[in-house]
């Protein structure tokens, strides 16, 4: 079996690093150790479902962040949606956004 390969584009590192101190600073979580926690969740839904989990195709208008996408429900107010293109089993994740951001009202 071939080794799969998962690489997130710096702009996606950046913001969910970012993201474990908007969720403290704003109280969605009262530790910033579980937000934390929260953000590790989404890179381990990359690392370990990106390869296996069904894909769809970005529609052209949002072509832009990335060829195909899936999403991630954390939770019953917030989904994630990756976007990522792929060769085989290479995998480059080039973009995130969650459904609290206007862009997903368009896929």
């Amino acid at each position: 079996m071939e080794e799969i390969i998962v690489i997130l584009r710096k702009n996606v590192t950046d913001y969910l690093e970012e993201l474990v101190v908007i969720l403290y600073d704003n109280n969605y979580f009262g530790f910033e150790s579980d937000a934390e926690e929260y953000v590790r969740k989404i890179y381990d839904f990359i690392e370990y479902n990106l390869p296996i989990f069904p894909f769809r195709k970005t529609p052209e208008n949002l072509a832009q962040f990335g060829s195909k996408y899936i999403f991630y429900k954390t939770n019953h107010t917030t989904t994630w949606y990756i976007f990522f293109e792929n060769i085989e089993n290479r995998y480059l994740v080039t973009f995130i956004t969650n459904s609290h951001s206007e862009i997903v009202q368009h896929l």
